[in-house]
């Protein structure tokens, strides 16, 4: 093959390369804007988790509702095709302050259903933060759309009474990649705390590790990344066994020296491995923003979800941004 023959080979794969790539990403470039969900003054939306099954994006998310004597939280869900236009979110769990069921932090297959974890935020006397009660349950379905009751987990371990369990929110399901069936649950309790089952309801308490909240881990060049949330931003931290962690890349801010709705905080991101989805073909993180005042003047309500995307989990792009 000549040099001339050569170089048009190439250049024509490079624009086939390059073609493939727009077409793999047609509906993050088709979205008019980062926000996803926009709150107001008398509903949030926090705390989100991002599925793809069977052709259609489910978005759970943790749904604060204002009404005449408080404002409640409840998980919701919501579907959508292309990423922009969503179904009216459906409340899975009820308005109970008791309770206020909030955080799904992650949903997986086990059994032959879904199984997706979530914590409750109890604020019955009017509490701003959920209090010391605050205990971590499952929710079983066959479809994404039937959901069975909350079942508690003893996270740590059979012999520990619920009242000496301690407060714990923001529950976050792991496989362990080495070892096939065994199931890591992560969340908020002095830093990161860890337990491990084979069955989801026996549970190993396996100790702790300092992290922010929001925990959400994969797997990725044959380690686990963790993305957290520190006070502001989202954290990465990476692992080799999921008990000895290290720092990994700068805090991640995306665009919110822009965005006045995220400006109070930047917070709660979950990273979604959409690389085989047609039409997406990144990683996608979603997370959720309250501002431009600080999140304890906006935070049941307000909160807007935003959506970024990588090709390799260090640069970030968004819409309108770089």
């Amino acid at each position: 093959m000549n040099r001339l023959a050569t170089a048009l080979c190439f250049a024509l794969a490079v624009l086939a390369a390059a073609g493939t790539r727009a077409a793999g990403s047609a509906l993050l470039d088709a979205l008019p804007s980062p926000i996803l969900f926009k709150g107001d003054a008398n509903t949030g939306y926090r705390d989100p988790l991002l599925l793809w099954h069977d052709g259609l994006f489910h978005m759970f998310f943790t749904l604060g509702e204002r009404d005449t004597n408080a404002v409640y939280s409840c998980i919701g869900h919501s579907t959508s095709h292309d990423l922009r236009a969503w179904s009216p979110p459906r409340r899975l769990t009820p308005h109970d302050l008791r309770l206020n069921f909030v955080s799904p932090g992650s949903v997986v297959r086990f059994g032959g259903e879904w199984v997706l974890c979530a914590s409750t935020y109890p604020q019955p006397n009017g509490e701003r933060y959920g209090n010391a009660s605050a205990r971590l349950y499952l929710l079983r379905s066959p479809d994404l759309e039937r959901w069975s009751e909350p079942e508690l987990l003893r996270v740590k371990g059979p012999g520990v009474p619920v009242e000496k369990m301690g407060r714990m929110i923001d529950a976050c399901l792991i496989p362990d990649k080495d070892d096939p069936g065994k199931w890591w649950c992560f969340y908020k309790q002095n830093g990161v705390s860890m337990s491990w089952s084979r069955d989801l309801r026996a549970w190993t308490f396996a100790g702790s590790t300092q992290a922010g909240e929001n925990v959400c881990v994969l797997v990725h060049d044959g380690r686990y990344l963790m993305f957290h949330s520190p006070p502001n931003g989202i954290g990465v931290k990476t692992s080799a066994d999921l008990r000895h962690w290290s720092d990994a890349g700068p805090l991640i801010t995306l665009g919110q020296k822009d965005w006045p709705w995220a400006q109070g905080r930047l917070t709660a991101g979950y990273v979604a491995d959409l690389r085989a989805v047609p039409g997406v073909g990144r990683y996608v993180m979603v997370f959720h923003g309250t501002g431009p005042e600080p999140e304890p003047i906006k935070f049941q309500t307000d909160a807007c979800i935003g959506i970024a995307w990588s090709d390799d989990l260090k640069t970030w792009k968004w819409p309108g941004g770089k």
